[in-house]
């Protein structure tokens, strides 16, 4: 994955053949603490979404994210090798959970920069929302608040540890938190939907 400072980028993964990553409560929890420890310092995270088989970040990437590091006398971007390193160190730990072997995650995660199109701002908007009501539409909960492995309930005040920069997600996308929850539900246009993936 290659990533240019300032800009946005959408983040997706899902379980290879489209099977289970989270598999309990724990597992989502568990991954949550990856997230803090290897995504956290790498980027700015502005919203995100664990769901039973995917799972997707929305990001601003920052200094860390577009610095190198070198592996094996290779040079690699500091915020893929964070990625690769919480997918295999979760894998290993699901692995042996669920008494199985090999990947768990399909080979490449995805990485959708949402600048090179000339409302920026409004598909980021778009992907910051899509990603919110991805539970909703996959038939999981009838209210966004309800999913507990998404940043919307940080957004709207119901959890108290918070993983996204707001400050920064609020500038970039141009949304007031006041008129987030309403927001949040207004319908996606399915034209836009390419523009994100």
């Amino acid at each position: 994955m290659y990533f240019e400072k300032d800009y946005v980028y959408h983040i997706y993964n899902r379980g290879n053949n489209r099977q289970l990553i989270f598999f309990d409560d724990k597992n989502y929890l568990f991954f949550l603490k990856k997230i803090k420890k290897y995504i956290i310092p790498n980027c700015e995270l502005l919203a995100y979404c664990l769901m039973p088989n995917h799972f997707h970040f929305l990001i601003q990437a920052n200094d860390s994210t577009v610095k190198t590091v070198e592996k094996a006398g290779i040079e690699r971007n500091m915020f893929s090798e964070s990625i690769r390193i919480l997918l295999n160190s979760y894998t290993q730990t699901i692995n042996k959970q669920e008494n199985r072997t090999g990947s768990l995650f399909t080979q490449n995660t995805k990485a959708k920069s949402l600048n090179y199109f000339p409302s920026k701002d409004d598909y980021g908007l778009i992907c910051f929302n899509y990603i919110h009501q991805n539970p909703m539409q996959g038939g999981l909960v009838e209210r966004l608040e309800d999913w507990p492995y998404s940043s919307f309930r940080e957004y709207i005040g119901f959890r108290i540890e918070k993983l996204c920069n707001q400050h920064i997600a609020g500038e970039l996308l141009d949304f007031d938190l006041a008129e987030l929850y309403v927001q949040s539900y207004s319908m996606i246009d399915e034209k836009n939907l390419k523009h994100i993936w």
